[in-house]
């Protein structure tokens, strides 16, 4: 018995049903009471990634993961590597792919989680820059890391403010590479009102002062990214709901 080959027509349908869940204000409304929700609970904060804490959404995991995959960038630049489980993750993909390598860039390293970024098996294609993400110095250093004609993503995660968020739009906006992705982490604080934002955090940002604001600030200044309507438009028990941009233009 011959069994029809029904792979683009698979592939069609979950791209169409992304898009129209995107569309979907009422779902993505309901799937934000519940993320607000299981934050009592600490919930991105309860998953790990080869034994080290990720602190991501499943749902933004398995979409990093998608764009990674169709996209095999030679370099990851990810901004805000706290215990360090997001940039392993990035390498451990790289490595099935067979190439590449993530730079991690942070403020504040602490010895602890450098220990478990550096003794996992992973470390091999990691580099880790302790500094700010948006000086000059940081720019230069990342920028040596790139080799001529490499395929560059760039992830945002580090401080969540605005004006940092927008800052590192601006500065690392530009190495992305045509077909690559830029995410911008956290975009869920802009979908929520002031007396519902998340208290459990060292640091504590406001609708307007956040991610979001930011990413469609930056939007407005260049044509070189679009936020990807098939990515996105699943993303409604995320943490960074519009924030995957894919670059479209050299």
């Amino acid at each position: 018995m011959t069994v029809k080959d029904d792979r683009q027509e698979f592939e069609r349908h979950r791209a169409s049903q992304s898009v129209e869940l995107g569309k979907d204000k009422a779902a993505f409304d309901r799937a934000l009471d519940t993320v607000l929700d299981l934050d009592r609970y600490d919930y991105a904060y309860l998953w790990t990634w080869m034994g080290v804490p990720i602190i991501q959404m499943p749902a933004d995991v398995m979409a990093t993961q998608e764009v990674i995959w169709t996209t095999k960038p030679d370099i990851i630049i990810e901004t805000g590597v706290a215990r360090g489980g997001s940039v392993l993750f990035m390498a451990s993909l790289l490595e099935i792919i067979g190439k590449g390598h993530v730079i991690g860039v942070d403020i504040d390293i602490r010895a602890h989680n450098r220990d478990s970024i550096e003794k996992n098996p992973m470390s091999k294609r990691i580099t880790l820059i302790e500094g700010s993400s948006i000086s000059d110095e940081m720019l230069a250093t990342v920028k040596s890391y790139i080799p001529n004609g490499a395929s560059v993503m760039v992830v945002l995660d580090s401080d969540h403010s605005r004006e940092h968020v927008l800052a590192e739009l601006r500065a690392y906006g530009p190495l992305v590479t045509k077909g690559c992705y830029m995410i911008v982490a956290d975009t869920v604080i802009g979908h929520v009102d002031e007396d519902r934002t998340p208290k459990k955090r060292s640091k504590i940002w406001f609708k307007g002062d956040e991610p979001l604001s930011a990413t469609m600030d930056y939007l407005a200044e260049t044509d070189r990214f679009e936020v990807d309507p098939v990515i996105n438009g699943k993303l409604v028990l995320s943490s960074s709901p519009g924030g995957y941009l894919q670059c479209i233009k050299d």
